[in-house]
């Protein structure tokens, strides 16, 4: 007898262990457990320490509060015919006031998102060019948001923002793309090197006469230098030579200058080979055509005055 009632209470203490064990229900934090009894539903446990009636009373899901994301790839076709791959990224929520139609509204709720982003992805980039459909992914972006937020509401589901998250069209088309992208930067290079070019040879051009205009300008006055020389010359054998004449004065300064010629002749690395005449004779025939050249420039001055 005491053998039947040790074993009577064994089997009662796990039964009492099995029946306490049923009858709690820990739930996770931003969480809600789905308590239907007799399969209809009961409520909703929060997060914590929850307890039900054991067999009668089940947990038959949970509802997940936090903010998720659902990624979705489609692919659809562009108003100019380009085929183009879009990540549209969702990100969604349960509404607290709505947790019963949230959980038993949808058999799949994220596979009924994806459906909703499908239709209004497809009803909004064929109404874009590839390139509008970069600039404005903003754009489709708003319209998912805002047909799914008005469509997901009933159920219970908040849509807090629709991202396009990638745009990739086909590698023929990006292929194509890059090689417009490149011939348009060569073409700017190609410019701004014609324009780098062009302002080279302006400045070049603009040195160069400024150079000639500084060079005319050092010719002349060392011409002036070389006639205010000849003069004092001239001047100063007269004051110093009373008897000798403007001839006499005129062929030592030319002897001079031409000894001073040859001088920086063979100073010029630069010259190899040059012929002159070189004797007195020429130095004198020399003076001779000067002296010619200026009396015909007189002549001719005087004549011009008297007219």
């Amino acid at each position: 007898m005491l053998q039947e009632f040790i074993t009577s209470m064994g089997v009662g203490t796990i039964l009492i262990v099995v029946l306490i064990f049923k009858s709690i229900v820990i739930v996770n934090q931003k969480t809600f457990a789905v308590i239907q009894r007799l399969g209809k539903f009961e409520k909703m446990a929060g997060a914590g320490l929850n307890f039900i009636i054991p067999f009668i009373d089940s947990k038959v899901g949970e509802l997940n509060m936090r903010v998720q994301q659902l990624d979705v790839d489609i692919e659809t076709k562009t108003h100019d015919d380009v085929f183009v791959h879009l990540r549209v990224s969702v990100q969604y929520k349960i509404m607290n006031d709505k947790l019963q139609d949230a959980f038993y509204a949808l058999e799949s709720p994220r596979h009924q998102i994806s459906s909703y982003i499908f239709d209004d992805v497809r009803a909004e980039v064929p109404k874009m060019e590839l390139d509008d459909v970069f600039s404005k992914k903003d754009d489709i972006a708003d319209a998912v948001t805002k047909n799914l937020s008005d469509s997901m509401f009933e159920y219970g589901y908040i849509i807090v923002k629709a991202l396009i998250t990638d745009i990739d069209p086909d590698a023929h088309v990006k292929e194509s793309m890059n090689k417009i992208n490149a011939a348009k930067r060569e073409k700017e290079a190609a410019k701004e090197e014609a324009e780098a070019l062009k302002i080279r040879v302006v400045k070049a051009a603009e040195a160069d006469a400024e150079s000639k205009r500084l060079s005319g300008e050092g010719i002349a006055k060392q011409r002036l230098e070389i006639v205010r020389g000849f003069k004092e010359s001239v001047e100063d054998f007269q004051k110093t030579l009373k008897d000798i004449t403007h001839e006499e004065v005129m062929q030592f300064v030319l002897l001079t200058q031409y000894f001073d010629t040859l001088n920086n002749i063979g100073q010029n690395g630069k010259n190899t080979s040059i012929l002159i005449p070189h004797s007195p004779g020429s130095v004198k025939d020399f003076q001779q055509q000067m002296m010619e050249g200026t009396l015909v420039g007189s002549k001719l001055q005087s004549a011009s005055d008297e007219e």
